[in-house]
C-alpha cells in the first residue's frame, strides 16, 4: 500500500497506529518516520491553536502596494493580504462550490439583473468598526471610477449601481442579467475594507479576515498576527504570519528542507524528487485547477497581426514534449485557450493542436514569408520553467523555418516592465472559476488585461449572450465556441495547463480537501491550515 492512500486512512481514522506503522515500514519508512507521520496526519483534523507559520514564496513584487486594486501576480499581497487580513461577500470552498463569506443570503431577481446581498450581523473590522453595507459600496466602487485603473473595473464594467438598502442590505443592479455575479464577488480585488465618508485608506489594511496587518516590505516579506475576534468558527489558528518572497526555487525548496519555512509554493517538477525523499517531514501537495501557462502576442503589432503568423506559430510547439519536459507529467496539452478541464464547460470534444512542422511552414507561406524572426521575453518569474520552455519552443520551431531569439528578462520586475509591454512573451494565469469570468477579464474587447490586444465581434457577442443564458446546455454551446474561436483565431499559444504543485512540512495540518481555485489551498492556507 503506497504512502498516499495510508495517510488518507489515517487521516480519516480507518487504520490503527500499529497498522499504520507495519504498512509503513513495508513502504519503505523507518519505525519513527512511520510513527511521525501517523500523528501528523491522524490528528491533523484536530485544529490546533498557537504558533508561527512561515510561507515561502514565489512571485513577490518589489513594485507592490497594499491598494487591492493594482493586485495581480504577487504572493504576499494576494495570500497575506486577500486569503488573510480581508474577506469578500463569497468564496470559494474547499470543495469547489460557492459560499457565503461577509453575505449572509444572496436573492436574484428572475431575470439575474438584481442581486440582493444581506450582512453577517455584528462582524467588526480590525479597528473597532461594525461591518455595514455602506463598506460593501465604498469597497466596489473603488474600482469603479472614471478615473480607476483597477484590474477589476471590467469585471465591474457591467454593475450600474450599488446602493445601501439600510445597514445590512447591498443592491446590486446590472446592466445585463448575469448567472455568474455571485461568483464574481470572489475576485481577490474586491475584498471588503473599512469605509469613512465613503472612501478607505488601502495603505494600512484593515479588514475583516482572520489575521491583522503588521507590516509589509514589498518583494520582501509582511508580517501579520491572529486576530483574536475573528467571526468565522474553526479558522485562522495560527497565533502569528510571517511571508517571505523566496524567487529562486532552489532557495525555496531549500528553506523548506532546511525548516526555514513550513511550507512553499511553486515547487520545481524537475527537482521534486529531491523533496520526495524527505516523505517523513515534508508532504506534497498536487491539485488540478484552471492554471495555465500562456505565450501572448500583441495581435495589433506585426507579424502577429496576422492570423497566419500566429497559426504557425502553434503549430510550431511540441505540446506533449513540454509537458513530459517542463511539468513531467504534472498537466496536460493547452489547447491555445483558458479554458482548462477543471472548467465546467471545457470543451473536451475539441481536438488539441498537434505539433506540425508542415503546416507552420504552410501558414508561413500563407502569411507572404519563408522564414521568420520573433524575439520572445521570458523570465522564470512568469512560471516555474519559462526560459527552459522557451529555448525548448526554439528547437521545435526551427524545424518550421521559425527562429525564435529568446530575450531573457530579470525576473524582479518582470510583471510590470515585461507583461503587457512587449509583444511577445511568457504568462502563466491561474484561471478564474467561471469562464466568464475568465474571458471578460482577458479576452474581451476592453479587457483591462488583454495581454494580446485581441478583438473578436463574434466572440464578444457570445460573451455577452452567455453571459445572462440559464439554460446548462445552450451556455455550454456558446462557450464552446468562444474556445474554438480563441484557438484558431486568438492571439496566444497555451501549451500547458498546469497542475497546482506546492509542498509543507507535515508539522503543518490541513483539512481534508485541498481548494483548487489557486495555489495553496486556493491561497487560503493561512486561514484554513493549522500546526499538528
Amino acid at each position: 500500500m503506497d504512502l498516499v492512500t495510508l495517510k488518507s486512512l489515517a487521516r480519516r481514522r480507518r487504520i490503527s497506529r500499529r497498522d499504520f506503522i507495519g504498512l509503513a515500514i513495508s513502504a519503505g519508512l523507518t519505525v519513527a518516520a512511520a510513527d511521525r507521520l501517523f500523528v501528523s496526519t491522524a490528528y491533523a483534523a484536530t485544529p490546533k491553536q498557537g504558533g508561527r507559520f512561515r510561507l515561502g514564496l514565489a512571485g513577490a513584487n518589489t513594485t507592490d502596494s497594499n491598494d487591492p486594486a493594482t493586485w495581480g501576480t504577487s504572493a504576499l499581497t494576494n495570500i497575506g493580504l486577500w486569503g488573510a487580513t480581508y474577506n469578500n461577500l463569497t468564496e470559494v470552498a474547499p470543495d469547489g462550490q460557492l459560499a457565503s463569506e461577509l453575505a449572509e443570503t444572496i436573492e436574484p431577481s428572475d431575470d439575474a439583473k438584481t442581486w440582493v446581498f444581506r450582512l453577517r450581523k455584528g462582524i467588526t473590522f480590525h479597528n473597532g468598526k461594525t461591518l455595514d453595507a455602506d463598506d460593501v459600496v465604498a469597497s466596489f466602487n473603488h474600482h469603479r471610477g472614471a478615473d480607476s485603473k483597477s484590474a477589476a473595473k471590467a469585471i465591474l464594467s457591467g454593475v450600474a449601481d450599488i446602493r445601501a438598502d439600510g445597514k445590512e442590505t447591498v443592491v446590486f443592479t446590472l446592466t445585463e442579467g448575469n448567472a455568474d455575479f455571485p461568483y464574481m464577488c470572489t475576485d481577490y480585488h474586491l475584498v471588503i475594507g473599512a469605509a469613512a465618508d465613503g472612501k478607505i485608506d488601502w495603505e494600512r489594511p484593515v479588514g475583516t479576515g482572520g489575521y491583522q496587518f503588521v507590516s509589509h516590505e514589498p518583494g520582501v516579506r509582511m508580517v501579520l498576527k491572529r486576530n483574536p475576534d475573528y467571526w468565522k468558527e474553526g479558522r485562522a489558528h495560527f497565533e502569528d504570519v510571517e511571508l517571505i518572497g523566496i524567487n529562486d526555487v532552489v532557495a525555496r525548496m531549500n528553506a523548506l528542507v532546511a525548516g526555514e519555512v513550513d511550507a512553499i509554493s511553486r515547487v520545481d517538477l524537475k527537482t521534486l524528487p529531491l523533496l520526495q525523499r524527505h516523505s517523513d517531514r515534508i508532504a506534497i501537495e498536487e491539485v488540478t485547477g484552471t492554471q495555465h501557462y500562456t505565450m501572448p502576442m500583441f495581435t495589433d503589432t506585426a507579424p502577429f497581426n496576422d492570423n497566419n503568423v500566429r497559426l504557425a506559430l502553434k503549430h510550431a510547439i511540441d505540446r506533449e514534449a513540454l509537458v513530459r519536459t517542463i511539468l513531467f507529467g504534472h498537466g496536460v496539452p493547452g489547447n491555445d485557450h483558458p479554458i482548462t478541464p477543471a472548467n465546467r464547460y471545457y470543451a473536451a470534444d475539441i481536438p488539441v493542436r498537434e505539433y506540425d512542422p508542415d503546416k507552420a511552414r504552410h501558414y508561413l507561406k500563407q502569411a507572404g514569408h519563408d522564414t521568420l524572426r520573433v524575439d520572445l521575453s521570458a523570465a522564470d518569474a512568469a512560471f516555474l520553467g519559462a526560459v527552459d520552455t522557451a529555448v525548448l519552443f526554439k528547437e521545435h520551431a526551427a524545424k518550421a523555418g521559425i527562429d525564435v531569439n529568446i530575450v531573457r528578462e530579470p525576473d524582479d520586475g518582470y510583471w510590470n516592465d515585461v507583461w503587457l509591454k512587449k509583444p511577445f512573451v511568457m504568462c502563466f494565469w491561474a484561471g478564474r472559476p467561471t469562464e466568464d469570468w475568465m474571458f471578460s477579464q482577458v479576452y474581451a474587447n476592453d479587457a483591462p488585461w488583454n495581454d494580446t490586444h485581441w478583438k473578436n465581434e463574434r466572440f464578444n457577442q457570445l460573451l455577452v449572450e452567455a453571459r445572462p443564458e440559464l439554460d446548462d446546455n445552450r451556455r455550454r454551446e456558446l462557450y464552446r465556441e468562444m474556445q474554438l474561436i480563441l484557438r484558431d483565431e486568438g492571439g496566444a499559444i497555451v501549451p500547458m495547463y498546469a497542475n497546482f504543485v506546492f509542498a509543507r512540512s507535515t508539522k503543518v495540518a490541513r483539512g481534508e480537501a485541498i481548494a483548487a481555485n489557486w495555489e495553496l489551498d486556493g491561497w487560503k492556507c493561512i486561514e484554513r491550515w493549522w500546526f499538528a
